[in-house]
């Protein structure tokens, strides 16, 4: 798993759940560590766990250059916008997995849904 947060408290606790749950988790400050673990690391990614906005990229077209080596990656966004603003603004289109920023350490359900 991938997980692509600029905000370092954010994507610690992230990659701290993630892996308290058995996954295995790499992790990336910006769009464009991201794609260099992607490409140098050689390990298989199952899932892409991405902020919508990060100051190099969005988190869209930091999945479209992973799928393309990676047809069909599966990928959760998050944000701490809305998901009525990010679909509002073109950012995500509507149905996309979402889930709203702050993350809680007991996240479960609740905090998970697609964009509106």
């Amino acid at each position: 798993m991938l997980v692509a947060e600029d905000d370092p408290a954010v994507r610690r606790l992230a990659k701290l759940s993630l892996q308290r749950s058995g996954y295995t988790v790499l992790e990336a400050g910006n769009a464009r560590e991201a794609l260099v673990l992607a490409q140098n690391l050689g390990v298989p990614i199952h899932l892409v766990v991405t902020d919508v906005v990060m100051p190099d990229a969005t988190g869209p077209s930091l999945v479209e250059r992973l799928r393309a080596s990676r047809p069909g990656l599966p990928v959760l966004y998050m944000s701490g916008y809305t998901d009525d603003a990010i679909v509002h603004h073109g950012v995500l289109s509507e149905g996309m997995p979402f889930l709203q920023k702050p993350l809680r350490r007991t996240a479960g359900a609740e905090g998970s849904r697609s964009a509106r």
